[in-house]
């Protein structure tokens, strides 16, 4: 990552970018509009890239997902954090390192919240 300043506060622009990203994708799988794996089919598709919202997700770990998620407002992180927590985090699937998350990675790890 290369670091840049942000007029309004430092980070880094790219993550700026991906938070809202990887939200939408979340927000379209948590509404049910399409589940995860056909979210980043078509990401995949269309764009030509590697990695995909979802993959990044599990890469980036479900319950730090959770964590940006619950510091938005409104109903829409609230339906996410939700969804997340359900289908996902409390069985779990957090990502790559405890072996499942959207996709599954080989044997389950265990894991520590």
């Amino acid at each position: 990552m290369v670091p840049f300043v942000l007029k309004k506060e430092p980070g880094y622009i790219l993550n700026s970018l991906l938070v809202l990203f990887l939200e939408a994708a979340l927000d379209l799988a948590a509404c049910g509009f399409a589940d995860p794996k056909a979210i980043d089919e078509n990401w995949k598709i269309a764009t030509g890239s590697s990695q995909s919202p979802f993959q990044i997700y599990d890469v980036v770990r479900l319950n730090t997902a959770y964590n940006i998620a619950a510091n938005g407002k409104g109903d829409q992180a609230k339906r996410n954090t939700k969804w997340l927590k359900e289908n996902y985090i409390n069985k779990g699937y957090l990502g790559v390192s405890t072996g499942e998350g959207f996709y599954k990675y080989g044997v389950k790890k265990s894991s520590s919240l």
